[in-house]
């Protein structure tokens, strides 16, 4: 035990270990173990600069993965071994002497909690330790983090254009990047809002005659007797359905191979055949205490057939006297994404749930979110990374970061200040600055306070770490941070931005290092 924490398992996918990095980690770890300064205290801030897909909120996701990859983070003798074959021959046995006592007993990691809102800028993680060892976590760290961040925030995006009544299902895997990107998504699917995963769910294909089923008969669900012919209850359902005073003559004549595939009841000619099909089976299946859940449109003009599906099975209903048939689940799936699911909204639709597949976990849209992990001290010494692109210039020193609320409730900006500032205050009034243009700063009195790093890993301090919840509970944190949010911000086009700020002073304190850093030119 240590601070109140029981161990913690390893990384779910075994290819994450220390060698999951670059290079140029390693080299970097040797050039301060040569140096000496491989135990000099920094700090790094993991962040990003730009919200994905044109939007302006992004959902945090893979911290679990990240502080179960340090709680048991060693190298085995055998990847020592590798690595010294991959640096120069130069390197001394003393560096490798080093690397097999290295762990992350001396980190410490400060993190937003998982499934919230999150903004550029603002550290998602604030990671302290030995600059040798947490520069050897850079790489894990942005792997583990941009994409699931990317999918979860990808995964929301779909929620909020579909609505909080239609269920979602996630249909990635035949279309993700290898099998870790398709676990991945279904994992991070569910974060962002999904329902469900089409991941080891089986479907029939099976393509036979009704005279080819050789076992015909099917148990009733309460056991009491066998229905030794389910066949011919099909097709006495399908003959009331074709006969029927108010349903004749309107899909004409039915494939009957199709009655088989419950499971796929949209065919080549969906309102022809394959829905009387399946409503002979769901009905036959209902004399038997089974209940049929619904169908799958997979093709064709989603909007019309759905409300054309919806119109027979309210007729099944109404002709046959079963209640509720009417309702039956309507799914629609075939390359969905939100632009697709927007038009569908404003044609009117009868689908109750979408299947989303390529377009989500491949992230179609943007194919990265860019987090990147900046050194902002060293040794209680503040650091600066300078750039013509002032979008790429990092924000010194140890911060704290809060998230300040207005009277209706919903974030108004998140804030940076030096950790040694004052917090934030409820009714105080705060001047809060751009970080770079001196023209944009606002008075704000904020109505709630929430500061949003929070210690995830302690290392050998007496600090009190938070436990990692379920993943249920990350679930429930983003639907709820998502509907904090103000509208908006949350529309799909031309969303209004998100205010990112610095105090008053930490905006001088950037100011002053920024000007003491750069090179003066100098004009001959």
């Amino acid at each position: 035990m240590e601070n109140g924490v029981g161990a913690i398992d390893g990384p779910t996918n075994p290819m994450v270990t220390p060698l999951l990095t670059d290079l140029y980690q390693f080299t970097m770890a040797y050039a301060y173990w040569k140096a000496g300064k491989h135990q000099e205290r920094a700090v790094f801030d993991l962040y990003f600069r730009k919200n994905p897909f044109g939007g302006e909120y992004t959902v945090f996701a893979g911290l679990e993965e990240c502080i179960r990859f340090i709680a048991n983070f060693r190298l085995r003798e055998d990847e020592i071994n590798f690595i010294r074959e991959s640096l120069p021959g130069s390197c001394e046995d003393g560096f490798f002497d080093y690397l097999r006592g290295i762990d992350c007993s001396d980190v410490e990691l400060y993190a937003i909690p998982e499934g919230s809102v999150v903004f550029p800028k603002i550290p998602l993680l604030r990671v302290e330790g030995p600059i040798a060892v947490v520069q050897l976590l850079e790489t894990p760290f942005v792997n583990l983090i941009n994409y699931a961040s990317l999918v979860s925030t990808n995964a929301a995006r779909h929620r909020n254009v579909a609505g909080q009544s239609k269920t979602l299902l996630e249909f990635g895997l035949r279309r993700a990047q290898g099998p870790d990107g398709g676990l991945s998504a279904s994992k991070y699917c569910y974060i962002g809002g999904f329902d469900a995963t089409s991941s080891y769910s089986y479907c029939s294909n099976m393509n036979m005659s009704l005279d080819e089923i050789i076992d015909k008969s099917l148990r009733r669900k309460d056991s009491s007797s066998t229905c030794e012919d389910f066949v011919s209850l099909v097709q006495a359902w399908l003959n009331k359905i074709q006969w029927s005073s108010s349903l004749r003559g309107i899909f004409g004549e039915t494939n009957q191979s199709e009655c088989k595939n419950h499971f796929k009841a949209v065919l080549e000619q969906v309102m022809r055949s394959g829905i009387p099909n399946f409503c002979a089976v769901a009905l036959a299946l209902r004399d038997l205490g089974y209940k049929a859940v619904g169908i799958r449109l997979d093709s064709g003009d989603l909007a019309y057939l759905s409300c054309e599906v919806r119109k027979f099975f309210s007729s099944i209903e109404k002709e046959f006297a079963v209640p509720e048939f009417g309702k039956m689940s309507i799914t629609a799936s075939n390359d969905l994404n939100e632009e697709t699911i927007d038009a569908l909204n404003k044609q009117g639709h009868e689908v109750d749930a979408f299947g989303i597949g390529t377009y989500l976990v491949t992230c179609y849209a943007q194919a990265a979110l860019g987090v990147v992990f900046k050194l902002v001290e060293i040794n209680n010494q503040p650091r600066i990374k300078l750039s013509e692109d002032v979008s790429k210039v990092s924000i010194p020193c140890k911060k704290r970061s809060y998230r300040l609320y207005g009277r209706e409730g919903y974030p108004l900006v998140d804030i940076m200040t030096g950790e040694n500032e004052p917090p934030p205050q409820v009714g105080e009034r705060i001047l809060c600055r751009h970080p770079f243009q001196e023209s944009k700063r606002a008075y704000v009195v904020p109505q709630q306070v929430e500061e949003l790093l929070r210690c995830y890993w302690s290392g050998n301090s007496d600090i009190i770490r938070e436990p990692l919840p379920s993943l249920r509970d990350i679930r429930e944190r983003c639907i709820q941070q998502l509907e904090q949010m103000r509208p908006d911000h949350m529309r799909r086009l031309n969303p209004t931005p998100y205010k990112v700020s610095v105090s008053g002073k930490l905006y001088e304190f950037i100011h002053f290092l920024w000007l003491n850093e750069a090179p003066v030119g100098e004009l001959q």
